[in-house]
């Protein structure tokens, strides 16, 4: 197979840099930064995040082939910012974004608010969650 080992796509070589920032000398106040060991998730999630902010005029990102770890993201900006900078409080605001997505999502799926619910079997009809509170017996069933 001509896959690499799957440790390769996410375990940082000795002295290898997980970011690189390569200034763009052709387009003013322009950056493609390489996130090593890295893919679309990552790359899509930061697109995006750059995309919301008003001093962003370009964000994109491409992974330039499967089989190697990395993807490029080249961000322009309107100059109140370097790239970099803007890339940072993208990062800074993605992090909090997922920690409020994690934390409701832990709310929602704890078992504390189990007790109020019905109760369904596997065709989305309602069940009775004790059984034996009915007065019958296990007989009876």
């Amino acid at each position: 197979m001509n896959a690499p080992p799957r440790y390769e796509l996410f375990v940082l070589e000795e002295g290898e840099k997980p970011v690189e920032v390569i200034e763009d000398t052709k387009i003013p106040n322009a950056a493609t930064i390489k996130v090593v060991k890295q893919d679309h998730t990552l790359g899509n999630m930061l697109r995006a995040q750059l995309l919301q902010m008003p001093e962003v005029l370009f964000a994109g990102y491409k992974v330039p082939h499967p089989l190697q770890p990395y993807f490029l993201i080249k961000i322009q900006t309107d100059g109140s910012v370097t790239p970099s900078a803007a890339l940072e409080q993208a990062c800074t605001k993605l992090i909090g974004t997922l920690a409020s997505l994690e934390q409701k999502f832990k709310r929602e799926f704890s078992f504390g608010h189990v007790g109020g619910r019905i109760m369904e079997d596997a065709y989305g009809n309602a069940m009775n969650p004790n059984p034996w509170s009915e007065g019958r017996d296990y007989l009876d069933y």
